[in-house]
């Protein structure tokens, strides 16, 4: 019979400490708790963990090391009228499992109940469809591995995903594409470089699963935001396909990137499980205390609340599933050294009645936790629920999605009316969102597409969405997309179309990275990548959603233009501010300011200029010598001064350069209708004429 020790209630999980493994999991409901052992034939060895505090059973068990497979089966109430759920014939996975091995098998055994008949208890084991859990060895050579803390004002950020944006890619081994491994390649920390990013955004790379209904329909969860491991890094993401390897590999990654002065940011979602609502399978959480992990209703407590469209909301009133949260993020930065975080649907963490509440519990742990709080932290700071839209209303300490900031871009540059008031304000930082809370222009996280939504060549090629691939009639995915197909719906061979397509790209790319704030490029944008119209490539875990590598040759052009405007940001402190325009100036002319807005014209712009609902197109002078903060050695930053002429409308615009007292000598820095011929224009003196033609951006630097 196997030795068992009472062991430690905490730290909680599986704990290796060299001789033996500890085992701890909270369940405040338990009347008894077993840890399963799995051997490599399948077989399964239960021992009953013998201490409980505070509501954490453990127990400590000798010679159990590394690679040693297990789970949990919790033996409490079944009783849902009261919100418990427990059923020890379900093998649940371990909420602070640091691996998982294998995933699930879809069958009626994963459920607490007989499809069909929801009041009637399952007693079928789901061991044999259920993944793992894996002891990990925690050591791991980091070398001299440093955080680069790259300042927000200094930080480009592409939204990538492990698998999709290095399964195609020619110069990666096979074995390591999709993986870990991939990402950290040579050949892909070449490309991230030349593009100028300092920071990856990954999308979830938590241990998640596929929802049944979309396995049911022969597709996956591609995307990943159906979490069921808030401490493992995704099995399915690692080369190696060992038991636990994937921790390693995750490393690996990081130190690789972090020696390339890239920092890694994860996207987590804390907001909901995989384990759907009342009717979805029973994984870990339901079958531990479902009570606690999760919000109920309070008038029917078989029921979830859902703020999340994913069937469940993690229940951040306990103090159990806030612990689990904030254990997650200090593992994530203490042990494998990520730089940050993107909180997906980050309003439901912040519902502790009903009403999103800036003040709420989980954002007081943040503030005061001296880990947590010292890394990045970006928002999405919506959720489905009502009143989930609070864009510009995160606490200090935060950066945020700038939803507003993507939707006045798309309207601005399809050429939607009374759009210029907006667009000027996301240009600049968005200090009508952020200011008033003390916070700087990076509280923007300035992007036009994102993994959510169309690509950006689809934004600028499709007016519908074409989601039929995905099984659900069309139905899925947003139709308010703001985009604008050119005049063609889909591929074309209209020349006319594509260059305006081309010019379109650039002229958002161009405003992305000139804006004040954060930009963040969604992966292949630079590549010119499609989904041919699909806005909701959730489950598409094909060639229709992975980046095609060798269509890079003929995305060349774009990809030099991003090149371009990447390094104008990097040189010239005017575009990344670190504190937002005061729009004062001395003189009469406002040459002196460190901002100022002027007609086609030349001349300064006026309340009826602003309000002008069919106005499309303005000039933004940028004074590099108002910069008012210092440089990292106290020193006074000083730079060019540029010249932005904007025209969104459908047809050239003239503009007048400015006089003498805004500058003598231009030079054409970037110009989104040809951006191949920058260096072989002549020079522009105040008062010259440029034609600007239509749907174009043209940026002019002081000489």
């Amino acid at each position: 019979m196997r030795e068992v020790w009472p062991g430690d209630a905490y730290p909680l999980g599986a704990t290796w400490d060299g001789s033996g493994t500890n085992f701890a999991v909270f369940s405040e409901v338990a009347r008894r708790v077993e840890v399963c052992l799995f051997g490599v034939d399948g077989r399964e060895e239960r021992i009953v963990l013998p201490e409980v505090d505070g509501f954490v059973w453990h127990g400590y068990l000798p010679g159990v090391g590394p690679g040693q497979r297990y789970g949990y089966r919790v033996d409490g109430p079944y009783a849902p009228e009261a919100g418990h759920r427990c059923n020890p014939s379900k093998l649940l996975l371990d909420p602070y499992g640091k691996a998982v091995e294998g995933g699930v098998r879809w069958h009626e055994a994963l459920f607490s109940y007989r499809f069909g008949v929801p009041d009637e208890l399952n007693t079928d084991d789901s061991a044999p469809y259920m993944p793992k859990n894996v002891v990990i060895n925690p050591f791991f050579d980091w070398a001299d591995d440093r955080p680069p803390r790259t300042p927000y004002h200094r930080t480009v950020v592409y939204e990538a995903h492990v698998r999709g944006l290095t399964m195609r890619h020619p110069g990666i081994p096979e074995a390591q594409r999709g993986t870990y491994a991939g990402l950290a390649h040579p050949v892909m920390i070449d490309h991230l470089i030349d593009l100028g990013v300092t920071a990856v955004e990954l999308m979830p790379v938590h241990q998640f699963v596929p929802e049944h209904a979309t396995v049911a329909r022969g597709l996956t969860n591609y995307w990943g935001y159906n979490t069921i491991g808030f401490l493992a890094p995704h099995n399915a993401y690692s080369s190696s396909g060992q038991c636990g390897e994937q921790v390693l590999e995750f490393k690996a990654m990081v130190r690789t990137l972090h020696q390339a002065g890239i920092e890694v940011i994860l996207d987590v979602v804390y907001n909901h499980t995989a384990e759907g609502d009342q009717l979805g399978p029973t994984l870990s959480f339901r079958g531990i205390d479902n009570a606690s992990y999760y919000r109920l209703r309070d008038d029917d407590r078989r029921y979830h609340l859902d703020y999340t469209g994913c069937g469940n909301s993690l229940n951040v009133r306990s103090p159990h599933a806030l612990q689990l949260i904030m254990d997650s993020l200090r593992y994530w930065i203490l042990e494998m050294h990520v730089d940050g975080f993107r909180f997906d649907l980050a309003s439901a963490l912040a519902r502790e009645l009903h009403d999103v509440d800036r003040l709420a519990a989980f954002f007081d742990l943040v503030q005061q936790d001296p880990v947590v709080s010292q890394v990045k932290l970006i928002a999405e700071p919506w959720d489905v629920g009502e009143g989930g839209y609070q864009v510009g209303n995160f606490p200090p300490l935060w950066s945020e999605w700038n939803g507003k900031y993507r939707d006045a871009v798309r309207d601005f540059w399809r050429g939607s009316f009374e759009t210029l008031p907006e667009f000027a304000s996301r240009l600049t930082g968005s200090s009508d969102l952020y200011e008033h809370s003390a916070r700087r222009p990076f509280a923007s996280v300035n992007f036009v597409t994102c993994h959510d939504g169309f690509t950006l060549a689809d934004l600028v090629s499709y007016e519908r969405k074409h989601n039929e691939a995905n099984g659900e009639d069309n139905r899925d995915g947003t139709d308010d997309n703001r985009s604008w197909n050119c005049g063609v719906e889909g591929p074309t061979d209209d020349p006319a179309v594509t260059e305006l397509r081309a010019r379109q790209r650039r002229n958002f790319l161009a405003t992305l990275f000139l804006s004040q704030g954060v930009p963040m490029l969604s992966h292949g944008d630079e590549l010119g990548r499609t989904q041919q119209g699909n806005n909701n490539a959730y489950c598409q875990d094909g060639e229709l959603a992975w980046i095609d590598w060798d269509a890079a040759e003929q995305a060349a052009d774009m990809l030099e233009f991003v090149r371009v405007v990447s390094q104008l940001r990097h040189e010239h402190p005017v575009f990344r501010r670190r504190r937002f325009f005061r729009g004062v100036h001395a003189g009469a002319d406002g040459h002196d300011a460190d901002i100022a807005w002027l007609t086609p014209s030349g001349e300064p712009m006026t309340d009826d200029d602003w309000n002008a609902g069919f106005a499309k197109s303005l000039a933004v002078y940028l004074n590099g010598e108002a910069i008012t903060e210092p440089d990292a050695r106290g020193r006074r930053v000083r730079d060019d001064s540029f010249l932005l002429l904007v025209n969104a409308h459908s047809s050239a615009v003239e503009f007048t350069v400015p006089g003498p007292e805004f500058g003598e000598r231009w030079e054409v820095a970037l110009d989104t209708a040809a951006p191949g011929t920058v260096g072989e224009r002549p020079r522009v003196k105040p008062r010259d004429e440029l034609e600007i033609v239509d749907h174009s951006l043209t940026v002019l630097r002081r000489t």
